[in-house]
């Protein structure tokens, strides 16, 4: 299960295998990328990702002046180290990134979208409890015809 990731230190994009044993760590400088807790994505770094993501993607369209996305943040770090390796889990900042979140129809914020083969699966807008996050990944686990 591969995903593309740009290194947070050296700014090189890596190729990952989220399977392998171990921490992945960058190609060029071999600091570690840490995938089980959000990463932060934005611009065509997002776009490839999400395109090239050979797991579910769970993207958290937030504000860093948000209340309600401040108070979601701990319960996506639970589930992305739980999911580590058969989900990722990563952040897209709304006012840094607006022509995507515009592309998604992004009208509130914190809104989770769910991805997969690079497409929307499942969306959930607003601070939720932890069990609507876990039906909206357990729904659309399976791909529908």
């Amino acid at each position: 299960m591969k995903v593309n990731l740009r290194c947070p230190f050296c700014l090189t994009l890596n190729r990952l295998d989220l399977e392998a044993a171990g921490r992945p760590v960058c190609g060029k400088c071999s600091k570690p990328i840490l995938v089980d807790r959000p990463v932060r994505v934005e611009g065509e770094d997002f776009q490839k990702l999400i395109a090239d993501a050979e797991v579910p993607v769970l993207v958290d369209f937030y504000a860093d002046w948000c209340g309600p996305c401040k108070m979601m943040a701990p319960l996506l770090d639970e589930i992305a180290g739980e999911r580590s390796g058969r989900l990722l889990v990563v952040k897209l900042d709304t006012d840094r990134s607006p022509e995507i979140a515009r592309a998604f129809g992004i009208q509130g914020i914190p809104t989770l979208i769910l991805f997969r083969d690079g497409k929307p699966v499942s969306r959930q807008t607003g601070a939720v409890p932890r069990p609507a996050i876990e039906a909206m990944l357990d729904d659309a686990r399976t791909p529908t015809a």
